[in-house]
């Protein structure tokens, strides 16, 4: 009997970490029945299109269009979208991946019917609750029936919560597994050549975290600490459009026009990593980057004050800079008066683009 599994995405970031699951639930015709749930918690066609065709993945199953909303609300819908989906395809395991909204409404859907949930990239911790993130992440952790971490630290932050025994299970980064599988296809595009920039001579930044972009005074100092950092190193930066609204709402675009900063259309999976494998420095306030800046050896100045992934600091290139522009550009000058394009580091256990093979064989080990 195979094992019917209804795969979750909802952001873009969750692309990246199903696609390697149901690649890997396809490959196994006789243990799976692997179907895509779209909630459209994040969705752009053409740019929800060019993940699924960068990532090799078919169109979705079922598709929810919830848009764009208030956490609340947002949340609202996709558990009202999605519970006639759970009734009507009676799946035997719903897995969902990451911290989204759509992570939490569909677990607590599932926990109310009585549907096993397996959650990939379980406890991960920034300590930090004032993140719309860690709320998700400890909720969905503590109704979850099968806890798929990256890292031990991982492990041991469920453990402190009274998580333990058979239902954690450590399996690795299968955001990994994407990043390894794309490597070589990246170097087909062309994105370095369209901006005119060459490896190792040029920046990448990603900023859209509401506590960076919409604090005018808060992003008043990170933009100081980049047009600083630009003077030096010529900075792109796909900006997403909320970010893009804030610019123009505070007044800052007039600056950045003027600056070695380049805005430019957010990029597909493929071409993004073709920019930041490239870059000598990233800049981000996203998690899934200081991750895969690791594995590459890139360094990585993470603008926040906390990390749900310390092991990228402690073993990898990520810095944690916070907000305050002296130290983003102390810390920037230590790695732009470095002549490496690369680091060498330690890659984290389990890291190794095998984690969707280890995920897929502890839904069957645990079965219907």
């Amino acid at each position: 009997m195979t094992i019917k599994v209804l795969n979750i995405v909802g952001a873009r970031p969750n692309f990246m970490k199903v696609a390697p699951v149901y690649a890997e639930m396809k490959r196994r015709p006789n243990d799976f029945e692997p179907m895509i749930v779209h909630t459209g918690q994040h969705y752009d066609a053409a740019m929800s299109d060019s993940f699924f065709e960068d990532l090799g993945m078919p169109k979705p199953d079922v598709y929810l269009g919830v848009g764009s909303a208030s956490h609340a609300v947002q949340t609202a819908r996709i558990m009202i979208e999605f519970e006639p989906v759970v009734i009507r395809e009676k799946p035997d395991w719903v897995l969902v991946v990451g911290d989204v909204n759509s992570t939490i409404a569909c677990a607590l859907v599932c926990s109310k019917l009585g549907i096993k949930v397996a959650h990939v990239e379980a406890g991960l911790r920034s300590r930090d609750r004032a993140m719309p993130e860690e709320i998700n992440r400890i909720l969905t952790d503590s109704i979850s029936d099968l806890l798929l971490t990256t890292s031990q630290d991982a492990d041991e932050n469920l453990e402190q919560e009274g998580i333990r025994g058979d239902r954690v299970k450590f399996v690795g980064n299968v955001m990994i597994d994407s990043l390894l599988e794309h490597l070589k296809i990246a170097e087909t595009s062309t994105m370095r050549e369209y901006l005119g920039v060459e490896a190792g001579r040029y920046g990448v930044l990603t900023l859209h975290r509401p506590s960076n972009v919409d604090d005018r005074e808060v992003f008043a100092g990170i933009l100081e600490a980049l047009l600083s950092i630009g003077e030096k190193l010529p900075i792109i930066f796909p900006v997403h459009p909320r970010t893009l609204g804030k610019i123009e709402e505070f007044g800052f675009a007039e600056r950045i026009a003027a600056s070695n900063i380049r805005l430019i259309e957010p990029l597909g999976y493929i071409d993004f990593m073709r920019l930041y494998s490239g870059a000598k420095l990233v800049l981000t306030d996203s998690g899934g980057l200081q991750e895969e800046t690791t594995v590459l050896g890139i360094p990585c100045l993470t603008l926040r004050h906390n990390t749900e992934r310390p092991v990228t600091i402690e073993l990898g290139t990520n810095v944690l800079v916070g907000t305050e522009p002296e130290k983003i550009k102390e810390a920037a000058r230590k790695i732009l008066d470095r002549s490496e394009h690369r680091f060498e580091v330690t890659i984290p256990p389990l890291w190794d683009g095998k984690a969707a093979a280890r995920i897929c064989d502890e839904l069957n080990r645990f079965g219907k």
